[in-house]
């Protein structure tokens, strides 16, 4: 399963191959599949429920940020619910097979609990290995908060220029702009050229730089106007590179 939202056609895709294969696997044990179809559709929205809100509630809103004690409650109460209405709605099923008398429907009650087991056990691998990829990216994103406020300790650029270390405040720069085999650092008074490689620079830059073209950084703080192809930094117009466009976009 991937992460919420970034791609629901993967977890369509997972939750499918799971109803597929523990309808296989019971229904050549049964000798039945509809048998096992039918325990597999009446369980399933109870077990989509249980994985979801504990990935996408209990997860980030206890365990990600360290309330291990009420995780574990909430945890268990979710489980215990879980099962409750799991066991209900075995009966129910059961109840309703009996009414209209579906002999051929009606495997014994040990291997619907093994089934209902199985389908859980599924869920909560998937969801450790959600779980174990969302704490990774909370490091990263961790990681890359502290990597800015590291940025962000100095207020200004430091290049070599005229064989002297220059400083240059990050609010005076209006661009960046790599010409051939140096740089050229545009402020609102003031054009400054260093043997710099543009690369260098958008690693060292706080997020409030943006590269927009393979040759061009801008100040995000000065732009005026952005459409499809173009950016208004200050009063210059500058393309925005195809490569980095979906950048772009997604930034603003």
């Amino acid at each position: 399963m991937n992460k919420k939202s970034k791609n629901p056609y993967y977890h369509i895709a997972y939750w499918i191959l799971v109803i597929l294969v523990i309808t296989l696997v019971f229904g050549f044990s049964w000798g039945n599949k509809t048998a096992a179809f039918f325990f597999v559709s009446m369980l399933l929205p109870i077990v989509l429920g249980t994985s979801y809100f504990f990935n996408y509630v209990l997860v980030p809103k206890f365990y990600l940020t360290k309330r291990y004690a009420k995780f574990a409650f909430y945890t268990f109460c979710m489980a215990a619910i879980s099962v409750y209405i799991e066991m209900l709605v075995l009966v129910i099923s059961y109840v309703y097979l009996v009414n209209l008398s579906f002999q051929s429907l009606n495997p014994n009650a040990a291997q619907i609990v093994l089934l209902a087991v199985i389908l859980y056990l599924l869920v909560f691998i998937g969801s450790f290995l959600l779980m174990l990829k969302q704490i990774a990216e909370n490091r990263q994103v961790i990681h890359q908060l502290i990597a800015e406020k590291e940025k962000m300790k100095k207020p200004f650029l430091e290049i070599m220029s005229n064989r002297k270390i220059t400083k240059i405040p990050y609010d005076d720069i209006v661009y960046i702009e790599s010409l051939s085999d140096y740089i050229k650092v545009v402020t609102v008074s003031d054009q400054i050229v260093s043997k710099e490689k543009i690369s260098n620079l958008s690693i060292r830059l706080p997020d409030t730089f943006l590269r927009i073209h393979r040759s061009f950084i801008v100040n995000k703080e000065r732009i005026k106007n952005i459409s499809f192809d173009e950016v208004m930094v200050d009063d210059v117009l500058i393309a925005i590179g195809r490569s980095y466009r979906k950048a772009v976009i997604e930034s603003f």
